[in-house]
């Protein structure tokens, strides 16, 4: 197109805006960037991640509440049998790993190093990379090892403590300390409450529990997985837990210049109620017969202060096990005491008589401890805990742990059980 031509349509543009659309010049479609740039550019990202947290209403969704805090007072089984059949326990490690190469190793020795360098010594001669996730591990040895290629990669690692899985397709055999874990326990809850409770009370709370087919599933390293499987065992031989029900509750005195006058208890209720008293380094525990329970003790502590109920729930604790229950499992997550924790190692001696031993602690750390001997059918009461301990202003006020133990017997059975308890 000419010069003069071209000046003739730019004029007829300026003229006649309604042409002016039609007068665009036609340049060369420029590329669009790869889709992660335009991703980029149209995500808008938080000033400070930091700062974004998931809603508290989706935090207070919890699949244990219904079943972990709920106690029933009214009627309570001192003694309840569970039978569970006799395959129900099983560990599974998660994840796909196929099958090892199959040959035989005739004769393979190395001086003491790292297990990863030693399975890398004898994979290397069967062209599988080796990917060592968390190394180095422990250094070993070993002489004329023998056998399926499989059974030498298994001696290696169970003597190094670590865990492998194998890509048949990429020929790549990857090694860590930790692997995942299913445990399918039987269809009891109390017994799946008593797990919890104990790999809780072993301080490991990152599980996730499967309350439809009864499965717990976390990550476990060597020393974990054994101490599950000593668990398991456990069950075959002592089929005994003890079960708490809990009731926490914080008291404010009607006159603030007063603090709670508890031996009038000693008034309200027959000589022989409160059957023991022991002092802790905070706080004191009292061993009480049936006759104070959930209510009379809010009858009695009604007329000298305000009650207001933190949480209630129950927790199980496998015979010579530590089990813990989290108060704020089952109170208000914004509650002083929310991060309060009641540690507890139970064994049940002669004569149906419980031994408990009980820590209280927080985030700050251990709070009062107590040991307790006490009957089936009585209770315990935890008085005496400050509640300045958790940055409460008012000096007299307190908080209270009101206990009751049960026994529950587990029935090994080769029969189907049909009942979820």
């Amino acid at each position: 197109m000419t010069t003069k031509i071209k000046n003739f349509f730019t004029a007829l543009c300026l003229l006649f805006p309604l042409l002016a659309a039609s007068c665009k010049t036609n340049k060369p479609q420029q590329p669009l960037p790869p889709i992660e740039q335009r991703i980029a550019a149209e995500t808008v990202y938080p000033e400070d991640p930091n700062m974004i947290r998931t809603p508290e209403g989706a935090n207070a969704l919890d699949l244990e509440t219904p079943l972990r805090c709920n106690v029933n007072w009214q009627t309570q089984e001192m003694v309840l049998t569970l039978p569970y059949n006799i395959s129900a326990f099983k560990l599974d490690k998660n994840g796909v790993n196929d099958p090892l190469p199959r040959f035989e190793v005739t004769g393979f020795s190395f001086d003491t190093m790292p297990a990863e360098k030693a399975l890398y010594k004898l994979v290397k001669e069967a062209g599988i990379k080796l990917v060592a996730k968390d190394a180095p591990y422990a250094s070993i040895s070993a002489e004329n090892l023998r056998g399926e290629f499989s059974e030498v990669v298994n001696m290696i690692a169970d003597a190094g403590e670590i865990y492998y899985t194998y890509n048949a397709a990429k020929k790549t055999m990857r090694i860590s300390r930790k692997a995942d874990f299913t445990l399918y326990v039987p269809k009891s809850r109390p017994i799946i409450l008593g797990l919890l409770d104990v790999l809780r009370g072993s301080g490991i709370t990152d599980i996730t529990t499967d309350w439809a087919d009864y499965s717990i599933s976390f990550e476990a390293d060597f020393e974990l997985r054994n101490k599950i499987m000593n668990l398991i065992k456990y069950f075959e031989n002592n089929p005994t837990l003890v079960a708490y029900d809990v009731s926490v509750f914080r008291i404010y005195p009607y006159t603030k210049t007063s603090e709670i006058q508890w031996k009038d208890m000693l008034n309200v209720f027959d000589f022989g109620t409160i059957t023991t008293a022991k002092t802790g380094v905070i706080g004191r525990v009292l061993t009480t017969t049936d006759e104070l329970n959930i209510s009379s003790l809010r009858r009695f502590l009604g007329q000298q202060a305000m009650v207001l109920p933190v949480a209630e729930g129950k927790f199980v604790v496998p015979n010579l096990w530590f089990s813990r229950f989290d108060i704020g499992k089952c109170g208000s997550r914004n509650s002083i005491e929310a991060d309060l924790s009641i540690l507890a190692k139970a064994s049940l001696e002669k004569n149906n008589r419980i031994f408990s031993d009980i820590t209280l602690e927080n985030t700050g750390g251990q709070i009062t401890q107590f040991s307790i001997r006490s009957k089936l059918g009585e209770n315990f009461l935890i008085i005496g805990i400050p509640n300045e301990l958790f940055g409460v202003s008012s000096p007299r006020s307190e908080t209270v742990i009101f206990m009751v133990p049960r026994i529950i017997r587990t029935l090994k059975t080769s029969k189907p059980i049909l009942n979820k308890i």
